[in-house]
């Protein structure tokens, strides 16, 4: 083998070590961002109980039965609530209307766009259940 082969394979393997040690680095600050940000959420409502009934210690008959009896709860409040939303959009948008009445253009557009931001979080959270 001579010199300038030697040399273009010794590129060619620093070049493909350059890459590896870039995708193993990428790939351990991909981990380390999710466990970070992962950590950082707290437990979801259904999370928390699902610890909770875990600590009770459940034997299986009364594990199958508090899941169906809280899966029950779930669909109930679930259908008040599809059952209640056209009344609390009347609600809200008679709130809305009052307000209106009593801000300025202006300050009512900020007080809607206040409003999205504290709902969306809201929204995301119910979308999660």
């Amino acid at each position: 083998m001579n010199i300038e082969s030697k040399n273009k394979w010794q590129i060619r393997l620093a070049t493909l070590s350059i890459f590896l040690l870039g995708f193993v680095a990428g790939a351990f600050a991909l981990n380390a961002y999710h466990l970070w940000s992962g950590a950082a959420k707290p437990p979801s409502r259904h999370q928390r109980y699902d610890e909770a009934f875990n600590r009770l210690g459940l034997n299986e008959t009364q594990r199958i039965e508090v899941q169906r009896i809280v899966g029950e709860t779930r669909e109930k409040i679930q259908r008040l609530r599809q059952e209640g939303e056209p009344r609390i959009q009347e609600i809200r948008a008679q709130s809305d209307e009052q307000l209106q009445r009593v801000l300025t253009p202006e300050q009512w557009q900020e007080f809607q766009q206040a409003r999205d931001e504290i709902r969306r979080p809201e929204k995301q959270n119910s979308m999660g259940k």
